[in-house]
């Protein structure tokens, strides 16, 4: 089998194409709408997204079936499906006021992080992903979670959103350590 159609690969491609279906929850209607039945479907399907990027890195290093285009999808896989919640979150008020500003931060280190990573590459330097960014990665898409149930996870156990604002805040903070982790990391290849 090709490296492009191995398993892990799949499983990434499946996480791209989550992020236009987390979307679609939102819009049946053929507006903006967040009814408790599209939270629900959306958050299956974010929660299965996200499960996947877990699998396909573990299964990729134990078949040693990794290959470039897994390497260079799976971020971009990430960034889209936290990217695409966010917005939507933004757009219907579950996250709003000074909490937005935790979504920038996420939302501006990554486009500066994969920047940095692509002018990395082109002279042959690469920065690879610490412990503490994984974590990051984790914490984000269990705060994205907590959001998109939203006001339908609230009538179940009360405080969905706001566990999902304080989780989004932990990892805008955590971003900002490892955006910097990176830049520095970077920096000593751009001066020279």
């Amino acid at each position: 089998m090709p490296p492009a159609f191995s398993i892990p690969n799949l499983l990434t491609y499946a996480r791209i194409l989550a992020v236009p279906m987390v979307v679609l929850c939102f819009f049946l209607e053929g507006r903006l709408q967040s009814s408790d039945p599209a939270r629900w479907t959306a958050l299956g399907i974010f929660i299965v997204a996200s499960l996947t990027d877990f699998l396909d890195g573990y299964l990729a290093r134990i078949w040693k079936q990794t290959s470039n285009i897994g390497k260079m999808l799976d971020p971009i896989a990430d960034k889209l499906l936290v990217a695409a919640a966010l917005l939507l979150m933004a757009a219907d008020g579950t996250i709003a006021g000074w909490s937005l500003w935790a979504a920038i931060i996420i939302l501006c280190r990554e486009i500066l992080v994969s920047g940095l990573r692509e002018y990395l590459a082109q002279l042959k330097v690469s920065v690879p992903v610490t412990r503490l960014a994984k974590w990051k990665t984790t914490v984000q898409l269990v705060a994205v979670g907590f959001l998109i149930a939203g006001p339908a996870g609230d009538k179940v156990i009360g405080y969905a959103t706001e566990t999902g604002i304080v989780l989004l805040w932990v990892s805008a903070i955590i971003t900002l350590y490892t955006g910097y982790d990176y830049f520095r990391a970077g920096l000593k290849h751009i001066m020279d």
